[in-house]
């Protein structure tokens, strides 16, 4: 419990000391930043330049899992995130993982018939197995990402490819598209992971509430249909996740 109030009371610090900026922000009418990421699937969306973000991923066994992203020029982002397990609840002991680095460079900005693309790197993955120091669900690696609005206003679909193992070299897809109804909540869905049997796709939904334009809650549920376990010493469970996502974003 004193965890969770902890980094209750940091997030009210942070939102309190730009709670002036923001007022005055959105007098002006301000919309909702373009989405950078979906779940787990990236967009071509990126942060402006001298844009910041931090995310804070609450996931089972009371892990938290902390991005930072920074807008270093007109179109190059550069982040680095970092898991923590069994920061939440009674779990023990708490482990903290190396951080694992991130970068996007959004080289097109679409037209009528191709949509916006970015090629980044994102090395963070999920299911850290300590026994053989690697995680289970590998991070993203190398990856190529499309997004384009399609019929609706606010409806937009996302999609690329991406190199995860540098040994094997296999080249997965990713698809999802996003809904954002009057700035207030968005729907999401990705089919991730895709062409490899030996790495099981994944399929993952969730809601976006845009609390303010520049702080957002997830809500959503990753590995829908899954009921097994990972090919690993332990046998590790693989079935549905429920998290929980806070989003902040500023400019400095």
């Amino acid at each position: 419990m004193k965890k969770v109030t902890l980094c209750l009371l940091a997030l009210t610090v942070v939102l309190m000391a730009d709670s002036s900026v923001m007022a005055e922000k959105n007098k002006n009418g301000d919309m909702v930043l373009p989405d950078t990421e979906l779940i787990d699937a990236p967009t071509a969306g990126i942060l402006d330049y001298y844009g910041f973000m931090v995310k804070t991923r609450f996931y089972s066994g009371g892990g938290v899992l902390g991005f930072l992203n920074f807008g270093v020029q007109e179109r190059l982002n550069l982040g680095a995130s970092m898991t923590v397990d069994s920061l939440v609840g009674s779990g023990s002991p708490v482990k903290m993982r190396k951080p694992e680095i991130r970068v996007k460079f959004r080289f097109y900005d679409g037209g009528y018939y191709i949509p916006a693309l970015a090629v980044g790197y994102e090395g963070q993955g999920y299911y850290y197995d300590p026994a053989d120091k690697k995680y289970l669900e590998k991070g993203r690696g190398l990856y190529l990402a499309g997004s384009k609005e399609i019929g609706v206003p606010n409806l937009m679909a996302h999609g690329g490819f991406n190199v995860s193992d540098f040994d094997k070299n296999y080249l997965f897809g990713f698809i999802g598209a996003s809904y954002t109804l009057e700035d207030k909540v968005a729907f999401l869905l990705e089919y991730d992971n895709l062409f490899h049997s030996a790495e099981p796709s994944r399929l993952n939904a969730g809601t976006r509430i845009y609390i303010t334009p520049y702080f957002q809650l997830d809500l959503a549920v990753r590995e829908i249909g899954q009921n097994g376990h990972f090919d690993n010493a332990l046998q590790t469970s693989r079935k549905p996740e429920r998290i929980v996502q806070m989003r902040y974003n500023t400019n400095f």
